[in-house]
C-alpha cells in the first residue's frame, strides 16, 4: 500500500508543478463551457422565445390571406412586416436583412371560393339534389400559389418548420371553406350548424414531472453533461505525455531497479488524475448552479441527483484515465501521443453525440456511436439529468465504462511487459 501512496504523491508532485497544464485542465474547459452554452442557449431561444422578423407581400387582401396573418401572428414566433411589391421583399431575404418572406398572390380567396363551390356544387349534381349542369362548361380555375423566399444562410430545419406550418394552415383553411360551402348549399339559415369543424384528432405532448409540475429540459442540462465529459476525456492528452515524458527522461528505468511493479505506478496515475476528473466535473457543476444564471442562462438543477451524478463522473473518469494510459503505454514520443491524444478525444465527442445528437446521425454512424465511451457516459449522465433515472437505469453504462478502464489498463500493463521483457 505504500508503494501505491508513494506512486500517487510523485504525480501529485509532477501535476502541481506544471502550472499550464493545470490551467489546461480546469480553465480552458469551463471557458468552453461557457461559451458553447451561451452560442446553444442564443440559438433555442431565436426559435422559441425571441420573434423571428418576417416579411409579407399580401396580394390578395381577402379572408384566406387574412387567416394566415392571424395564424402567423397568433404563433408568436414571428414579427410581420408588410411590403408592397414582392422583388422588394425578395432582394431584402437575399441580402440577409429577413429571414423569410411570404408572398400571397392575387384572387386566393376568391379564387379558392370559386373552386369549393365548384366541387360542391358536382358533388350535390351527383347526388340529385339539383338539376344538372352538364350542357354548361365548367370554368376552369387554376391553382394558386404562396410563394416563400428564404435567406440562404437559414437551416433547413427552420425552412421545413415553416413550409409545414404554412401547409397546415391552409389546409385548414380550405377544409372550413368546403364545410362553409356545404352548409350555404344545405341550409338558408346561417345560424343552423350541420357540420362540427372542430378537429377530431388533436396531439398533447405529455412531459416528465417532478413534484407534480412539468418538468422541461433547459439548454444548460443538455450541455453540462456533454462538455464535461469531453474535458474529462481531454485528460488522456496530459496524462499520455507524462507518461512519454517519464519513459524519456528514464524515470521508469530508474524505476524498474526498485521492486515497483508497472501496475502500481499506474495506480498512481489513475488515483491522481480521478481526482483532476472529479474536481473539473464539480467546477462544471458550480458554473451551471451559479455561473450560468448570473450571465442570463437557465439554472442548473441538481436536486436529489448529486450521488448518482458523482457515480457517472467517477467512472467516466476512469475510461478516460484507461485510455490516457494505453495511450502513454504504446506512444513512443510526445509527437505521437498529444496530437493523437487531442484528435481521437474529438472523435469520440463527435461519434458520442457530443457535438450533434445520435439520432440525427446516419445509421452507420449510430451504430459506430455504441462504441464509444463518451456515449456511455453521455447517456448515463442523461438518464440522471433528464430521465431522472436511479442506479439500476444507468448500471449498463457504468459496467461499460469500468470494463473499458480494465482492458485499456490490462492491455497497457502487457504491453508494457512484453515491450520490456524483450
Amino acid at each position: 500500500m505504500h508503494k501505491l501512496i508513494a506512486s500517487t504523491y510523485k504525480e501529485f508532485l509532477l501535476l502541481t508543478r506544471d502550472i499550464g497544464g493545470i490551467a489546461i485542465l480546469f480553465i480552458m474547459p469551463l471557458v468552453l463551457i461557457i461559451t458553447i452554452t451561451l452560442i446553444q442557449d442564443s440559438t433555442f431561444k431565436t426559435v422559441t422565445d425571441y420573434k423571428i422578423p418576417i416579411l409579407i407581400v399580401n396580394n390578395d387582401n381577402g379572408h384566406v390571406s387574412k387567416t394566415i396573418l392571424k395564424g402567423l401572428n397568433e404563433s408568436n414566433t414571428f414579427e410581420i412586416n408588410l411590403k408592397e411589391t414582392e422583388s422588394t421583399a425578395r432582394d431584402l431575404v437575399f441580402k440577409g436583412k429577413y429571414q423569410l418572406a411570404i408572398i400571397i398572390p392575387e384572387n386566393l380567396s376568391s379564387g379558392l371560393d370559386k373552386k369549393v363551390s365548384q366541387n360542391v356544387d358536382g358533388i350535390i349534381e351527383k347526388f340529385g339534389l339539383e338539376e344538372t349542369t352538364d350542357n354548361l362548361q365548367q370554368e376552369v380555375i387554376k391553382g394558386k400559389e404562396v410563394k416563400l423566399y428564404f435567406d440562404p444562410a437559414t437551416q433547413l430545419t427552420f425552412k421545413n418548420s415553416v413550409k409545414n406550418g404554412i401547409d397546415k394552415m391552409v389546409a385548414k383553411i380550405e377544409t372550413e371553406s368546403i364545410y362553409k360551402a356545404f352548409q350555404e348549399q344545405l341550409t338558408d339559415d346561417p345560424s343552423e350548424v350541420i357540420f362540427d369543424t372542430e378537429s377530431y384528432i388533436t396531439f398533447n405532448e405529455i412531459l416528465p414531472q417532478k413534484d407534480n409540475e412539468e418538468y422541461i429540459p433547459n439548454s444548460v442540462q443538455h450541455n453540462v453533461p456533454a462538455w464535461t465529459l469531453f474535458a474529462i476525456f481531454f485528460i488522456i492528452v496530459p496524462l499520455s505525455i507524462n507518461i512519454v515524458k517519464e519513459k524519456s527522461q528514464g524515470t521508469f528505468v530508474r524505476l524498474r531497479t526498485n521492486p515497483v511493479s508497472y501496475a502500481i505506478v499506474l495506480g498512481g496515475k489513475t488515483l491522481v488524475y480521478l481526482m483532476v476528473c472529479l474536481i473539473q466535473f464539480i467546477l462544471m457543476l458550480l458554473v451551471g448552479l451559479y455561473v450560468f444564471p448570473a450571465i442570463g442562462l437557465p439554472n442548473l438543477d441538481v436536486s436529489g441527483r448529486l450521488p448518482l451524478l458523482f457515480v457517472v463522473a467517477v467512472f467516466a473518469g476512469l475510461a478516460a484515465i484507461g485510455l490516457g494510459l494505453l495511450l502513454g503505454t504504446i506512444a513512443k514520443t510526445q509527437e505521437q501521443s498529444a496530437p493523437f491524444g487531442a484528435t481521437f478525444v474529438v472523435i469520440l465527442a463527435a461519434l458520442g453525440g457530443v457535438w450533434v445528437p445520435v439520432f440525427v446521425m446516419p445509421k452507420i454512424m449510430q451504430t459506430l456511436s455504441q462504441i464509444s465511451p463518451m456515449n456511455w457516459g453521455l447517456n448515463a449522465f442523461y438518464d440522471v439529468f433528464l430521465r431522472n433515472g436511479s442506479l439500476l437505469d444507468i448500471l449498463p453504462e457504468i459496467s461499460l465504462l469500468l470494463l473499458f478502464f480494465l482492458a485499456t489498463t490490462l492491455i497497457a500493463i502487457v504491453y508494457n511487459e512484453k515491450k520490456n521483457a524483450l
